[in-house]
């Protein structure tokens, strides 16, 4: 099998570390690398929080770099309320002993210069690519796909009534990026995702699975549950980014549309992704929306790849999912 190089941008962040880990256990995937902004939580909180999600698989051999840690204009918010103020769920690990690089922004630049064949997963604010685009974007001639976790179309928002946090979090840098890249971004907005929910149901499953794995799951998913209940009242917390793993691996996960899509600056609607379904602007389509995904089917495959050995067990769970 050829693997499929990508470079992880992210803001770990609870469900960042979730898609971290089912792309570490993707054979299909090569990880060049792990990029850091700031958006969960501060771009260094973030890094460390990447060091120990990898040390759980055994991978600190892929880099971890700290990129832009301000979006392009606007004062950082963080959603450490989500998150907690480590990002993980308030469990305060220990810190793993491994390297954290500098300069995530010129390490996108040089490895898309030097390969033909990379793709980009942005979990994240869209900071780091924004800047790597102003700085080279001749570097992006270069780039295979681009998947971004972010935006939304016919759903309300996550942290407004019409803003997606990560496009909310860096409006400015996700439009440019909406308006510069070469390639067509594949928008992993909250009208999929937002189906995604890790139940209590599944979380007791997995601790009859791989000690260590489901250990951390929980772990870092129960401040993530209490707050889904307090805002939402969801039983289960909603996880964005490994879907959009998934996705990359699996377009048969998702379904969507192509359509010109811009990002809102300022004002009551900052942050909020315009989709133009019905072609308004006559501008050329530069993203692939999507609107439906298969969430079972995601969820088992999301299992399966983690908690490897227990295939058949989790092919017949379906009073659990």
């Amino acid at each position: 099998m050829k693997k499929r190089k990508i470079i992880i941008d992210c803001d770990p962040g609870i469900d960042d570390a979730l898609a971290i880990l089912l792309a570490l256990n993707s054979e299909e995937l090569e990880i060049l690398g792990l990029t850091v902004t700031s958006g969960n939580v501060p771009a260094r909180i973030g890094a460390k929080n990447a060091l120990k999600t990898l040390q759980i698989c055994g991978r600190l051999d892929i880099p971890v770099y700290v990129g832009e840690e301000l979006p392009l204009k606007r004062e950082l918010v963080t959603a450490q309320d989500t998150h907690g103020d480590d990002g993980m769920g308030e469990n305060f690990y220990e810190e793993v002993e491994g390297t954290i690089l500098d300069n995530g922004v010129d390490f996108i630049i040089d490895t898309l210069k030097n390969n033909k064949d990379v793709s980009i997963i942005a979990l994240g604010p869209l900071t780091n690519i924004a800047k790597a685009l102003m700085k080279d974007k001749e570097a992006f001639a270069n780039l295979d796909e681009f998947v971004s976790m972010g935006g939304t179309f016919r759903i309300h928002g996550n942290c407004s009534p019409v803003a997606e946090f990560n496009y909310w979090v860096d409006p400015e840098g996700a439009d440019y990026v909406y308006k510069h890249l070469p390639k067509k971004i594949h928008m992993v907005g909250l009208d999929v995702t937002r189906k995604i929910v890790l139940t209590p149901n599944i979380i007791e499953f997995i601790n009859r699975l791989d000690k260590e794995k489901s250990k951390f799951i929980t772990e870092i998913t129960r401040f993530y549950i209490d707050f889904h209940w307090d805002q939402e009242g969801i039983i289960g917390c909603v996880i964005n980014d490994p879907l959009a793993v998934a996705y990359f691996i699996d377009r048969n996960l998702c379904k969507g549309f192509d359509s010109y899509v811009e990002v809102v600056h300022d004002g009551i609607a900052i942050g909020q992704s315009i989709v133009d379904s019905f072609d308004f602007y006559k501008n050329k389509p530069n993203a692939h929306v999507l609107t439906h995904t298969d969430e079972k089917t995601f969820m088992k495959m999301f299992l399966k790849r983690i908690f490897k050995g227990y295939e058949d067990v989790i092919d017949n769970i379906e009073g659990v999912i």
